[in-house]
């Protein structure tokens, strides 16, 4: 095969520029999921309240700004807003290791933090998923989102790889020093791509509740949008509350160090990058709408290989089971992103990114909570056990979807429904 052939999009010289810009991004953002506990758990001796309130508050975001989000980003270009928000949460993690060098870090500096660089995650997010279908088109949206899932595994990877000996070398807050740089970089390089998106068209009228309410009516009306929706949603409570007590359990249970919890993260990792480099091929065999359901459904009870782990060989067959979960996670991530892009006018797709985020996301927070509560009535271990069966059950919104025999994308966006109309949307299915 040429070479032109498998590069593919990254010939395109702006691609290749947000496709460097998300490795140098998600580079730093993988060192915040190592780094940021561990600050509470080793250097502030946190207790599993403390630790489940930490990642609570790193996604309450969500709820705080989630449904507005959508509608003010629709409102600016995508790309401005991604740029910012860089720049702006690279700034906000250097008063980490600040605070740590001045002998004032406390859990709840960590706590203003995690919150704020949360919700500037809202906006970045949602502006890079409707920024994506503007610079690579529609056509192209599965090879895109392929490619840059790949790149987030790679980054998976690395940065618990470097993090763990950093965080053992330097200590936890230092090692932030590290996310800064990376988030900075991304938001400077994101700056020199050449491909400018038009500025939206201030409307006579901007509502904000209006324009809320439209983004909210398209996902609830439309079948396949609504069954991911609330299948994330149930995932990523569970998931959240089994990843609360995940570094508390190897940490305290397994007796491993930073470098050796940072090899199972990259273990992770490297089951996220065999996903994203599979996910075409599996997503055309086995049909883009079934896979959504049924890799999670072959993955998800591996997670629970974890709570078995002991100090030995059975930290290996747990670490195995983690990078299958990260697999399947990513190959549904990858047919769902598409799916959800693919089914979304232009106009819609900021609300539609921060609809779907508001609801999936917004038991987040809940997760964090629960995952605490109940670390500290069953134990790490049990609350592994309770993350890993809610995350397998999250496939039956998707699996009673008109989903589950939808083997293609549609090959348009769906009309947005109005108000007091029809399910217009519905019938796209039939």
């Amino acid at each position: 095969m040429p070479n032109s052939s498998r590069l593919g999009l990254l010939r395109d010289r702006d691609f290749g520029r947000l496709f460097a810009a998300t490795a140098l991004g998600q580079l730093g953002d993988r060192i915040i999921f190592l780094a940021l506990p561990l600050a509470a758990i080793a250097a502030l001796h946190a207790d599993e309240f403390q630790v489940g309130l930490l990642t609570a508050m790193t996604a309450a975001g969500s709820l705080l700004v989630g449904l507005p989000a959508g509608a003010w980003v629709d409102r600016m270009r995508k790309r401005s807003v991604m740029i910012s928000a860089d720049l702006v949460r690279a700034l906000v993690l250097l008063t980490i290791p600040v605070a740590w060098w001045a002998g004032l870090l406390s859990i709840w500096c960590l706590y203003a933090v995690a919150l704020v660089h949360g919700v500037l995650t809202v906006f970045f997010d949602v502006a890079y998923v409707s920024y994506l279908p503007h610079l690579v088109g529609r056509g192209n949206l599965v090879e895109g989102n392929s490619k840059l899932s790949a790149m987030r595994s790679v980054t998976s990877i690395g940065g618990p790889t470097v993090a763990g000996p950093l965080v053992g070398l330097i200590g936890a807050p230092a090692t932030l020093l590290v996310s800064s740089a990376g988030m900075a970089m991304s938001g400077v390089l994101a700056i020199t791509i050449r491909k400018r998106e038009k500025k939206p068209e201030p409307s006579e009228r901007r509502e904000l509740g209006r324009e809320i309410k439209e983004g909210l009516t398209f996902v609830l009306k439309h079948p396949a949008l609504r069954a991911m929706m609330f299948g994330d949603a149930v995932f990523n409570l569970f998931l959240v509350m089994y990843q609360s007590m995940l570094l508390v359990f190897l940490e305290r249970e397994t007796g491993l160090q930073p470098f050796g919890i940072g090899l199972i993260l990259s273990g992770m990792g490297c089951g996220a990058l065999l996903g994203a480099l599979l996910a075409t091929a599996v997503s055309e065999r086995v049909g883009q709408g079934p896979v959504i359901w049924l890799a999670p459904l072959l993955t998800c009870p591996l997670a629970a290989l974890m709570p078995w782990a002991r100090p030995g060989w059975s930290v290996c067959a747990a670490a195995v089971g983690l990078a299958a979960l990260s697999l399947g996670g990513v190959v549904r991530v990858v047919s769902q992103s598409s799916f959800q892009q693919a089914m979304t006018p232009d106009r819609l797709l900021g609300r539609m990114s921060a609809t779907t985020r508001f609801v999936s996301w917004g038991g987040i927070p809940l997760g964090g909570i629960l995952g605490g509560a109940s670390g500290s009535v069953f134990g790490a271990a049990g609350t592994l056990w309770i993350g890993a069966a809610g995350m397998t059950l999250s496939v039956l919104p998707n699996f009673l979807s008109p989903l589950r025999t939808m083997r293609t994308l549609p090959t348009e966006a769906s009309p947005s429904p109005r108000i007091g109309a029809g399910d217009q949307s519905a019938r796209a299915f039939r």
